[in-house]
């Protein structure tokens, strides 16, 4: 699992690391306009209220609620009982004693214990960041392909600018393939090839 996005990418660009440094953005690009196009058509297919991942976590936990018991306190206080273990429910502030609903900005179990019981809807208490029209508009830019430098329109000024590159000394030895560990990272341990210990 990895830490942060950096990482992440980092792993999706492995291969393309030894690329000089305009190829290596230029993979970049290339990889955010693949992925801006296929969220931006697997938005387009969408026709629930929420994302096609939402509708299912709902679901799932709408099924899990269904064994749930609900104390009603006052008319936005409840108190759910799950198992052996009481949650309570604050829906005038949007809390659960869980912490899901207010981390995930989505109903928990609990929530739509509570939703079943009374006249609220879950799509009211979802996130508008969860909702069909967020998702097209996350994804509604359009990462543009560039032309070859040979078509390019560069003004006089640019063209007559001098940049040369930077004096870099190389250092002696072999350069560093492996990333860095960030602190508090743990490491695998090396086992032994033959007793895998």
């Amino acid at each position: 699992m990895t830490t942060n996005i950096s990482e992440s990418l980092n792993a999706v660009l492995v291969k393309v690391r030894e690329l000089p440094i305009t190829a290596f953005v230029n993979e970049i690009r290339l990889l955010c306009q693949k992925w801006f196009y296929e969220r931006r058509t697997k938005a387009g297919g969408c026709t629930s209220m929420m994302s096609k991942e939402v509708e299912t976590k709902l679901e799932q936990r709408k099924d899990h609620a269904q064994a749930m018991g609900v104390i009603c306190a006052d008319q936005y206080t409840f108190d759910v009982v799950d198992g052996d273990r009481n949650y309570c429910v604050d829906m005038a502030l949007w809390t659960c004693t869980c912490r899901k609903f207010q981390l995930d900005q989505l109903p928990c179990d609990h929530v739509l214990a509570v939703v079943r019981k009374t006249p609220y809807h879950a799509y009211d208490l979802c996130s508008l960041y969860y909702t069909r029209e967020f998702w097209h508009e996350t994804y509604r830019g359009v990462i543009s392909p560039i032309p070859h430098i040979s078509s390019w329109s560069i003004p006089q000024q640019i063209s007559d600018f001098d940049l040369q590159s930077p004096d870099v000394r190389t250092v002696a030895g072999r350069r560093r393939k492996r990333r860095v560990p960030s602190i508090g990272e743990e490491l695998p341990t090396p086992k032994c090839s033959r007793c895998k210990e």
